[in-house]
């Protein structure tokens, strides 16, 4: 059972996303991916941007300050990896300008996990 301040933490993560974020969630929310994603997913102590529970598959989008945060990313990559997720990071700059190509690696991923090789 999720704590009243996690579900109020997501619930503020949710009203004030990115434009980046924003944009992301229009194409993840229209797009038959196979799978229902959710955001500001709490996974452990932090919270995933946009999480896929069916394929275990978080994505993150990283503004400029990721640059400067590099083993706080790592550890918690490592820590969702460790819940059984896989871990996608794009940039910011990716998702506006290249959504195209973003979208492509999240298919591929879910598709790769629907059928995985033998």
């Amino acid at each position: 059972m999720r704590s009243s301040f996690t579900k109020q933490r997501a619930r503020d993560l949710r009203s004030t996303p990115t434009g980046a974020k924003r944009r992301l969630w229009f194409f993840l929310r229209r797009n038959n991916f196979g799978c229902h994603f959710k955001r500001q997913y709490p996974i452990g102590p932090y919270f995933a941007d946009f999480a896929c529970v069916k394929f275990k598959l978080v994505i993150e989008i990283d503004g400029g300050q990721h640059a400067h945060q590099v083993e706080y990313d790592s550890a918690r990559d490592e820590f969702i990896r460790d819940q059984g997720f896989d871990v996608l990071r794009f940039w910011s700059n990716e998702a506006l300008q290249r959504m195209d190509a973003v979208l492509a690696v999240i298919w591929s991923a879910i598709e790769a996990k629907k059928s995985p090789p033998p």
